[in-house]
């Protein structure tokens, strides 16, 4: 389980430091892909086998489930955290989620969101 709020800063190469605490549940490996609001979402591969099954099940004729499979799966990219607990962050990601240099990475029960520290604030705010 994913809890807690760190900021961190993305490097010059567009490589993000996970939390410490969170990086023993992504050395098998993580997918980062385009979440909601403008955030990303990082899944463990086994949470991701999990969201993979529940895209699928959405009605391929509604156009809104299409959408959005292609836009999760199209925006996703499997990471192997290095031995820095850094995973990269692709150019579509940053942009989607306007990161710049600092990021804010929460933890979120089963997920891990990454916002640019600006957007977290207001969201932060908004939800409390």
């Amino acid at each position: 389980m994913f809890l807690g709020e760190y900021q961190h800063s993305l490097d010059d190469k567009s490589r993000l430091v996970l939390p410490r605490k969170f990086r023993d549940d992504l050395k098998p490996g993580c997918v980062v892909t385009l979440g909601q609001e403008n955030c990303l979402y990082v899944f463990t591969m086994d949470r991701w086998e999990e969201e993979q099954a529940r895209v699928a099940r959405l009605p391929r004729t509604d156009r809104r489930a299409r959408n959005y499979a292609r836009s999760f799966f199209a925006g996703a990219s499997d990471q192997q955290p290095d031995k820095q607990g850094r995973v990269q962050i692709t150019d579509k990601q940053r942009r989607y989620a306007g990161l710049d240099k600092d990021v804010s990475v929460v933890g979120v029960a089963e997920r891990i969101e990454i916002w640019s520290t600006e957007a977290w604030e207001r969201v932060a705010a908004e939800a409390e």
